[in-house]
């Protein structure tokens, strides 16, 4: 027996980098909001400080992995940058499932916050080299908004969360709002200045990151309680969208009680979808119904398809001309997580005009240099990742699985995703890339990688011959395809219902109360992380839906 509860003006489905802003715009603009997440609440138990021990030699590091994969999280363990210490804000990957064609690592939280409690803080902000980029090479088509229009949404999140950084002028990497400055080390200034000198495409300039949030639970999710107007029920698994019959707008949703399988209708006049690219799809295509027989919004014929990520690639080694670590975090230290920083080198490849024809788009770096505790004496440690654009393709898309059915009785996701000779080209110059910098700098490279496998058999040197052996053959796995994070597509924003699923401001052209503004919506990707375009988009949609909502539009 289903239970009905009260009706709110608003209904959000995800409490992550979306939901948080979310509940956060509707609220301040007097809705009332329902907020549903699927996972469990959080405490502080859930923050204890690691104690402190004293810092390691740099090395593979099976063990961790080996412990997580034993509890459950043998999907989770594979991730490229794993940190034991953020495996609990991850799933277990025994109790949540999914298929996939081909390899594909999805990685995942279920709590209050979702990934926003292992994610690493890092806030860019796109531009019109992502969002008009079709315009300039003819692959896919562009996104229905500008860099203009997102700006001052940008702002309005940067100013929110307290976003760290430094003016660098660089047209593919818009400048932000700025609470304080954000530093380069020692040693990554040598690398800006080897890098720069050698490569003058290549800007090397520091993070762009948010300060740590102490309170824990997510700055718009307080912000929205200070207001008397937000609702929260966490352990709610929200198994389908209710459309009214008559009306054809979205009338709610039925959520399953995570702990006693009951279910549970809310009534909402708005709702909007937060729980990330994929589960948010996944909940479209299981609230079909007779007016929407292949999911909701699906008049395109295009929920699902475009899916995306970026690909990624891995470099790790020590510098042996900066021993030991430093920190310039400039943010309030965090008792729980590690003071953070590095550098980042935007797109440089077919920015401005062609300059390989090696492969379309290009791909942008992440990485630090020196700022890991290690033994006195020891060489500082280096991590660069590589983000490759991968192209939107018709046929990666996200389905329902047939026959396999989670533990709430929602069919699982099944990911199509296959890279084609124009990602392998760009992985390729990735790796490749990455090593002549590395080379340059005169760090000791131990390893360079992509989901295609080793640039060389010799990784490592310092290493045992069997963890040698194990890592050989679980690096590959580990640097498959969703090992960047930054999954995204499936509903992607137009201005043609016909060649799209959401119109600019995040809503469905078939059900207008309805609106998708986590990652799904994404109509290409970039090299750049989404997490700063999620919040942007989703305090634009908001505004939209509470002013049409004031109006009597939804």
């Amino acid at each position: 027996m289903t239970s009905s509860q009260g009706r709110y003006d608003a209904l959000v489905i995800g409490s992550g980098a979306a939901g948080s802003i979310a509940v956060k715009e509707l609220t301040e603009r007097g809705l009332d909001v329902l907020l549903l997440e699927a996972g469990r609440d959080i405490s502080e138990a859930d923050f204890v400080p690691p104690p402190e021990t004293q810092p390691a030699a740099m090395s593979i590091g099976l063990g961790g992995r080996l412990r997580q994969s034993l509890k459950g999280q043998y999907i989770q363990s594979r991730r490229a940058m794993f940190k034991e210490q953020t495996s609990d804000f991850l799933v277990n990957d025994r109790k949540h499932p999914y298929a996939s064609d081909s390899e594909f690592l999805w990685i995942r939280g279920r709590q209050l916050g979702g990934r926003l409690h292992a994610y690493g803080r890092v806030l860019l902000r796109s531009s019109d080299h992502e969002f008009q980029a079709a315009s300039h090479d003819g692959h896919g088509q562009d996104w229905p908004i500008s860099y203009a229009d997102l700006a001052p949404y940008y702002d309005r999140v940067e100013e929110f969360m307290g976003v760290y950084g430094s003016a660098d002028g660089l047209d593919n990497l818009p400048d932000g709002v700025y609470r304080g400055p954000s530093l380069l080390t020692s040693a990554e200034k040598d690398f800006k200045a080897t890098v720069e000198g050698r490569w003058p495409s290549r800007h090397v300039v520091p993070w762009r990151y948010a300060a740590p949030n102490l309170h824990r639970v997510p700055l718009g999710i307080l912000a929205a309680r200070e207001t008397g107007r937000l609702t929260t029920r966490t352990d709610a698994v929200v198994s389908r969208i209710v459309v009214n019959p008559t009306t054809g707008r979205a009338d709610g949703a039925v959520y399953v009680d995570r702990h006693t399988k009951r279910e549970h209708r809310v009534h909402a006049d708005i709702v909007m979808c937060c729980a990330s690219g994929i589960e948010s799809v996944r909940l479209l295509l299981n609230s079909a119904t007779d007016g929407h027989p292949d999911g909701l919004g699906n008049s395109s014929g295009l929920l699902g398809r475009y899916f995306m990520d970026q690909t990624p690639s891995l470099l790790f080694g020590d510098d042996p001309h900066h021993p030991g670590f430093e920190s310039t975090d400039q943010a309030p230290p965090d008792p729980y997580y590690p003071p953070i920083g590095g550098v980042y080198i935007p797109r440089f490849e077919n920015v401005d005009a062609p300059t390989t024809s090696e492969f379309a788009r290009g791909w942008a770096v992440q990485g630090t240099v020196g700022r890991m505790p290690v033994p006195e004496g020891s060489g500082g440690v280096v991590g660069l990742m590589g983000f490759g654009e991968m192209l939107p393709y018709y046929d990666n898309r996200i389905t329902l699985h047939p026959r396999r059915k989670d533990a709430w009785g929602v069919p699982i996701p099944r990911v199509h995703l296959r890279i084609t000779d124009n990602e392998r080209a760009l992985m390729r110059a990735q790796v490749r890339g990455l090593r002549e910098m590395a080379e340059a700098s005169g760090y000791r490279v131990n390893f360079a990688a992509s989901s295609l496998g080793l640039d060389s058999r010799k990784v490592w040197p310092d290493a045992d011959p069997f963890s040698r052996a194990i890592f050989r053959l679980g690096v590959k796995r580990s640097l498959a395809m969703g090992a960047a994070i930054h999954e995204c597509g499936g509903a992607r924003m137009g201005n043609d219902p016909g060649s799209s699923v959401l119109n600019e401001f995040n809503q469905s052209w078939d059900i207008p109360n309805l609106f998708v503004t986590d990652a799904a919506s994404y109509v290409s990707n970039g090299g750049v992380g989404p997490t700063l375009t999620i919040m942007a988009l989703t305090a634009r949609a908001a505004e939209h839906a509470a002013t049409q909502h004031a109006d009597g539009s939804l």
